[in-house]
C-alpha cells in the first residue's frame, strides 16, 4: 500500500510530478526532430554540393558532432551559449541573462541528432538514381521544383527507416538534459528517489513509462511507414 501511495497523485505521491516529467520529455523530443531533420536535410544538401567549401563544412559538421559525446555537446551548448549571450548583452548593458535550458536542450539534441540524419539523408539520396533527375530535367523542370516534386517524395520512403531508429534513440537521449537542470522525466525520478529513498521503485516506474513511449512511437512508425508505402503496395 505504501508503494502505491508513492505513485499515486496528489500531495502524498510522486504521480504529478512523474507526468509532469513525462510531458517535457515527450515535448523536448517532439520540439527537436523539425529543427533535427530540417538542418540534417541541409547538411546532406551541402555534402552533395559541387562547392567544395561546403562539402567540407557538411563532412567536419558530421566528424565532429557524431564524435562528440551527447553530454558534452550538451554542456557546450547550454553553458557556451550563456557565455556568448552574457558578453554580447554586456557590449550594450550590465544586465544579466540565462539561457533558457529547455531551449539549450533541443538546440544540442537537435544539433547532434542532425549530424546523424544528414547521412541518412544522404543515403537515400545515393539511392535516388540519377535517371529521375534527367527525366525532371527533361520535362523542363527547374532544380528546385525537381527536388520538391520528385525527390522529396522518395527521399522521404527511402530515409523513413533510419530516421525512424533516430527518433527512439533521441527519446532515450532526452535523459540526458537533467544534467542542466531541467525537469524530465529522470531528473524527476531522481528527486522522488532521494527524498523517498525508494530507487528500485522508481526507477523501475521511469524504465516502464520510456518503454511505453518506445512501443508508442514503434506502432507510429509503422503506421507512417505504410502511409509512405502505399503507392508501391498498389503498383505491385
Amino acid at each position: 500500500m505504501d508503494l502505491l501511495r508513492l505513485l499515486s497523485f496528489g500531495p502524498d505521491g510522486w504521480g504529478d510530478e512523474l507526468l509532469q516529467g513525462t510531458w517535457l520529455t515527450i515535448r523536448l523530443a517532439l520540439a527537436t526532430v523539425p529543427f533535427g531533420l530540417a538542418l540534417g536535410f541541409l547538411v546532406a544538401l551541402a555534402k552533395r554540393s559541387p562547392n567544395r567549401y561546403l562539402r567540407a563544412f557538411g563532412n567536419a559538421y558530421t566528424t565532429v558532432f557524431r564524435g562528440l559525446p551527447e553530454l558534452l555537446t550538451i554542456f557546450i551548448v547550454y553553458f557556451g551559449g550563456q557565455i556568448a549571450l552574457q558578453r554580447i548583452v554586456g557590449l550594450f548593458s550590465g544586465a544579466t541573462v540565462e539561457v533558457n535550458g529547455f531551449i539549450a536542450g533541443m538546440i544540442a539534441l537537435g544539433v547532434v541528432f542532425s549530424a546523424y540524419a544528414s547521412e541518412v539523408f544522404l543515403g537515400a539520396f545515393n539511392n535516388i538514381t540519377r535517371g529521375q533527375y534527367e527525366a525532371a530535367y527533361a520535362l523542363g523542370l527547374r532544380p528546385a521544383t525537381t527536388l520538391r516534386l520528385v525527390i522529396i517524395p522518395q527521399l522521404v520512403r527511402l530515409a523513413l527507416p533510419g530516421l525512424a531508429n533516430l527518433w527512439l534513440i533521441l527519446l532515450k537521449d532526452t535523459s540526458l538534459v537533467s544534467v542542466i537542470a531541467l525537469d524530465d522525466l529522470l531528473r524527476k525520478t531522481g528527486l522522488a528517489v532521494r527524498v523517498t529513498k525508494e530507487p528500485f521503485l522508481f526507477f523501475g516506474v521511469a524504465c516502464l513509462i520510456y518503454l511505453a513511449l518506445s512501443m508508442i512511437s514503434s506502432i507510429g512508425i509503422v503506421a507512417i511507414e505504410r502511409w509512405a508505402n502505399r503507392g508501391l503496395r498498389r503498383a505491385s
